[in-house]
């Protein structure tokens, strides 16, 4: 993929995944439609569903802090993904996109 694709792109072209790292809980009070929650702590465990997610992800959580761990996290596992940081954000630029 172009190393200057966008986030929005990413999203207004249904390119990826959007996966969000936060809590179950935190997941269930609120979340982007269609994203995907897995739990910051439990990426390596779910690695092979992550493997065969539609790539590129982009991550988001509650501040950007998590979506960014979990970003270099899933790089150095050669997944190609960006951080996407608040699911509000992200949840904003997929409204746009309707």
């Amino acid at each position: 993929m172009n190393k200057n694709m966008s986030i929005e792109t990413i999203i207004k072209e249904g390119l990826g995944t959007i996966v969000d790292v936060r809590t179950r809980s935190e997941f269930s009070g609120g979340h982007v439609a269609n994203s995907i929650n897995v739990p910051l702590q439990e990426l390596e465990e779910k690695m092979s569903e992550i493997e065969s997610m539609k790539q590129p992800l982009v991550l988001c959580c509650a501040s950007g802090g998590r979506s960014g761990s979990a970003e270099m996290f899933l790089k150095r596992k050669g997944i190609e993904c960006f951080n996407g940081g608040s699911w509000l954000s992200v949840n904003y630029i997929v409204n746009q996109a309707k």
